[in-house]
């Protein structure tokens, strides 16, 4: 049973994360802007299913296998570090010369694409894995 004091300490630490700015907040803000409510929603059950991943992982003793075979955790670091330099590198690709020009919006994404892209976004999301890997063993 957990004590008072460490449910305290990992709420702070979850509310840190959360709340700072990351590849899931941009996801979930941009879909929301550029695709409305229902895209936002859509978008956000991904991000959610990639939490509940994570937390069934820790649940079944994932967690000990990334601390045993420390090759996993470290390729999927480094998955997660390709896939933000590669949305990175899609950013700067577009060519806006200022972030004030107007462009145009995106393509509206199918309900599907929406989901899954939340879902990988969460997935390979570093702050999340090291949340998950290091505070809930």
């Amino acid at each position: 049973m957990l004590n008072l004091g460490t449910l305290i300490a990992f709420g702070i630490v979850s509310l840190g994360m959360v709340c700072s700015p990351g590849p899931n907040m941009i996801y979930l803000i941009s879909r929301s802007i550029s695709q409305g409510r229902k895209a936002g929603i859509i978008s956000l059950m991904g991000v959610v299913l990639g939490f509940v991943v994570y937390l069934t992982a820790s649940m079944l003793g994932l967690i000990t296998i990334f601390n045993t075979v420390p090759v996993i955790y470290t390729a999927m670091k480094w998955a997660g570090a390709a896939y933000l330099l590669w949305l990175a590198w899609k950013s700067l690709k577009s060519g806006s010369a200022s972030i004030l020009t107007p462009v145009a919006l995106p393509p509206i994404e199918k309900p599907r694409k929406l989901f899954m892209m939340g879902f990988i976004t969460n997935l390979l999301n570093p702050k999340i894995a090291v949340l998950y890997i290091s505070l809930l063993p």
